[in-house]
């Protein structure tokens, strides 16, 4: 099924977040990971577009970016959105600390600890680059919050299956979770499961 995308909005703070009205309560999927790690990549290779901003300079996106996915085109577009996906600003140039990341902006706490619509957190990890600590960090905090989250590792096109299997036991090991799927922006590769573990939650 194709979903066509739909831009809603700029969050830059709590007041902004997207209502009820908007969003007719559909299920949200949070992107969330280091800069230059590929979610905005990844984030258009799912939608089969440009929707997300892919920057050349890391730590470019400072907002959380809303897009609606809705069933149909046109005038058989549905009004009730599957899913809406949220890109939230990237992290890494600082540990993250007590309120997550000092880099990030004060509402992404407040997001990730209260949003009700908020179904699935999906954590990126680069297969190319050792386990880093403020993913595990990350990836703690919400084992302790208990919100459902999906360790996904990005890149993997760049390595042979022997590397990425390595890659991938090292960051299983490291974040202590039972499940990383390697996807690929530029060959689609796991883009299918992943979109398949979405739509569990969408429906």
């Amino acid at each position: 099924m194709r979903l066509n995308p739909v831009f809603l909005l700029s969050a830059t703070d709590v007041a902004h977040f997207p209502t009820e009205a908007k969003t007719f309560g559909a299920p949200e999927v949070a992107f969330l990971g280091r800069s230059n790690v590929g979610k905005s990549s990844l984030i258009n290779s799912l939608l089969g577009s440009r929707e997300a901003k892919v920057s050349s300079t890391p730590g470019r996106t400072r907002a959380i970016n809303f897009f609606a996915l809705h069933e149909g085109a046109g005038d058989k577009m549905k009004v009730r959105p599957t899913l809406i996906f949220a890109d939230l600003p990237g992290y890494g140039y600082a540990k993250i600390s007590k309120s997550i990341s000092a880099e990030w902006p004060s509402f992404i706490e407040p997001y990730l600890a209260e949003r009700e619509t908020l179904t699935l957190c999906i954590c990126l990890v680069d297969t190319n680059i050792p386990p880093q600590e403020n993913d595990t960090q990350l990836i703690t905090y919400f084992k302790q919050t208990q919100r459902p989250y999906l360790v996904v590792g990005t890149k993997a096109d760049r390595l042979s299956n022997n590397q990425l299997a390595k890659s991938v036991a090292a960051l299983k090991k490291a974040h202590e979770v039972e499940e990383i799927l390697p996807v690929s922006a530029k060959t689609d590769a796991g883009t299918k499961v992943l979109w398949a573990k979405m739509m569990e939650v969408a429906e």
